[in-house]
């Protein structure tokens, strides 16, 4: 694309039926983020500010679009979004704050930028993984939809981020849902240095909305009433016709991707192309040709914008560094949760692990009418392992929802809706498939409580493991990919009346739960349930059996095996069952470790790098003097999952960890 011709050099303004007070307000709303711009630029180069990513010369789109939404609107922006912030009212100084990294920002000095949200002005910063925000303005456009708020979500992104296979994920989704997102792209010429010709061949983003049946739109981002008044027609049809429609707003990064790449890669007559297309200088020559903005008056608002920035940033600078508490940065890790201990008390029956599981999520779904369910196939079909059969007709389609092929989006979505004040189990699939969508459990919902203090209200669901001949695609027991992760809370139950009490507890908590769900104990394993509604505390592990001789440690398909193997070796042993990985129970296992001096600990997962690794650790280190043994690990052959039944068998560790307590006993 040949920016230099693609828009007209100096913008055409149409007015409308805009008054002057309105006008006016549009000129104040883009000079302001244009002259904290330029402080924070003086900022930098003095040393007082470490990072600084440039929105000069883009001020029209973070203006226009954020003053065509209504203020209980969410809006998702990006890094170059200044006026999104400015227009919104985020006090000036709290903005110092956060880049400065002080007590008192948006993330008390955790992250940097525009890394943070503020949920009392609707604002949902972005992440460096681009991609994700994306997929969160679909689930807060749902939650809206759900509740028949006739109410838009905007979220932005730059013409390289829709490389990205979130953007098409998110596209699609919303599209297939007719959730009413404004999809905004920034087409400012480059993706740090890469030029759009090597980002991308259609000859307009914008010609992308087509593939997805959406409405599509092309804006001159440097027009701000252009900007201003086509938003104010899209918004204002999707609160009454919900749909996604997408935005390309055609601009140019005058300034580099941050301050210290520089600008050099940019032929010098693009610079000065762009630089005669200043939104803010043509808008005021616009104002002041038509007798609406003297030079006096001009002066005067620069005079007292100025001053206010200055003092701010002044009030800012005088407060002190964030001084480092490690209790404090370990206890905003998670959201602060008391779980409610609520007992059975119905007698129990023998129902299966699956129908365990299928039940206290149907409990949950009647208890929480903000509970979303999604994922592929969980609606007429029931899921694959048809935990959710008959949920549809219960609930409706709206709360079970099935999801298109679109991992990374839905998980993402999922953090939307907790954004909006809702709930969500996500099922996937298979646990394995969760890889498409790492980014978002990992970077997105794992960390923004302790960024900025936003809950991910999220239980994934995950059928894992081995011994059904699945193959390495629908096999693997991937807990250790969670555990190492701090923010997210993983639970694997071993029996039936476990994965019920557990899960409702998981739904109940406020902070984002992986619960893995062994495959092989579905159909396979009974045990006795309570009928009612009851939870189970996390971070308390079962002892399934006690003894003197040897400490036995294992969770899911695991506890089973450990539970045969000291049958037949006839030990005396301490049997615990984890249930909860994340938090660890670790007095437990200190406990029974003192008692017996000897410990063998089980996983199905590969042995290198899981979590028997870490127990073995906190066992040496807390527990080195009653020691009398090694401590023993017995995982799965370092292999990915074989198919062939003999394969398969042969990878799996029961075997060899009865062979390894046998061992351990005789030592």
């Amino acid at each position: 694309m040949n920016f230099s011709t693609s828009v007209p050099v100096i913008p055409e303004y149409d007015r409308k039926d805009l008054d002057d007070a309105l006008l006016l307000q549009l000129y104040r709303k883009m000079l302001l983020p244009r002259l904290t711009e330029e402080k924070m630029l003086l900022l930098l180069r003095q040393g007082k500010v470490s990072k600084w990513f440039s929105g000069i010369g883009q001020e029209a789109i973070a203006v226009g679009v954020t003053a065509a939404l209504k203020k209980d609107e969410y809006i998702l922006p990006m890094h170059r979004n200044l006026g999104v912030f400015t227009t919104r009212e985020i006090p000036l100084r709290r903005l110092f704050l956060q880049w400065q990294g002080k007590e008192g920002g948006f993330t008390r000095g955790r992250d940097r930028s525009f890394h943070f949200g503020s949920r009392e002005h609707h604002i949902i910063g972005m992440i460096s993984h681009l991609g994700p925000q994306l997929g969160v303005a679909d689930g807060i456009a749902l939650a809206h939809k759900l509740r028949k708020e006739p109410r838009v979500t905007a979220v932005f992104t730059g013409e390289g981020g829709t490389s990205e296979g979130d953007f098409h994920e998110a596209l699609n989704v919303a599209s297939v849902w007719d959730l009413p997102v404004l999809f905004c792209i920034e087409n400012n010429g480059y993706g740090l240095s890469t030029p759009v010709r090597e980002q991308y061949r259609c000859e307009n983003l914008a010609d992308r909305g087509r593939g997805y049946g959406m409405e599509a739109h092309i804006v001159d981002g440097n027009n701000i009433l252009e900007v201003f008044t086509r938003v104010s027609e899209l918004v204002e049809r999707m609160r009454t016709d919900p749909r996604p429609v997408l935005v390309e707003f055609k601009t140019f990064r005058i300034r580099g991707h941050e301050e210290a790449s520089g600008t050099k890669y940019v032929p010098q007559e693009l610079v000065e192309y762009w630089a005669k297309r200043d939104p803010v200088v043509n808008y005021r020559k616009f104002l002041s040709d038509a007798g609406i903005l003297s030079e006096e008056e001009d002066l005067e608002v620069r005079k007292e914008m100025i001053s206010l920035i200055n003092r701010e940033y002044e009030a800012a600078a005088r407060v002190p560094e964030v001084a480092f508490d490690p209790d404090k940065e370990l206890n905003d890790v998670y959201r602060p949760h008391v779980a409610a201990r609520r007992t059975p008390v119905a007698p129990g029956r023998n129902i299966r692990f699956v129908d365990a599981v299928s039940e206290g999520l149907y409990q949950s779904m009647e208890r929480f009418d903000e509970l979303v369910l999604m994922g592929q196939d969980i609606a007429e079909y029931g899921g694959v392992f048809k935990v959710t059969a008959g949920f549809s007709d219960r609930f409706g389609t709206d709360r079970v929802r099935n999801t298109p092929i679109c991992e990374s989006a839905v998980l993402s979505a999922s953090m939307g809706l907790s954004v909006n004040h809702m709930k969500t189990v996500v099922e996937m699939q298979f646990a394995d498939f969760i890889s498409s969508g790492f980014n978002p459990v990992v970077n997105y919902l794992a960390k923004s409580h302790y960024r900025w203090g936003q809950h991910a209200d999220v239980v994934i669901r995950m059928p894992c493991g081995g011994g059904v001949g699945a193959g390495p695609f629908h096999s693997q027991t991937n807990e250790a990919w969670f555990t190492k992760t701090p923010g997210l809370k993983v639970v694997y139950p071993a029996f039936p009346e476990d994965a019920k009490g557990l899960l409702a507890t998981a739904i109940e908590d406020p902070n984002p739960v992986l619960f893995f769900e062994h495959k092989g104990l579905y159909r396979s394993l009974y045990g006795q349930v309570s009928e009612d509604y009851f939870t189970l505390p996390l971070g308390e592990a079962a002892i399934r059996r006690e003894g003197n001789e040897v400490t036995v440690i294992s969770y899911g398909m695991g506890v089973h095996w450990a539970l045969e193997a000291v049958d037949e070796c006839r030990a005396s042993a301490d049997v615990i069952d984890l249930r909860t990985l994340q938090p660890l129970d670790t007095a437990a296992i200190y406990r029974s470790v003192r008692k017996t001096g000897k410990v063998i600990i089980l996983q199905e997962d590969t042995l290198f790098g899981g979590i028997a690794a870490d127990i073995a650790a906190l066992v040496a280190e807390h527990c080195f003097e009653y020691l009398d043994a090694p401590v023993i690990r017995v995982g799965s052959l370092e292999t990915p999952v074989p198919f062939a039944k003999a394969l398969e068998e042969g990878y799996l560790p029961k075997l060899r960890f009865r062979n390894a307590l046998q061992r351990l006993m005789g030592y």
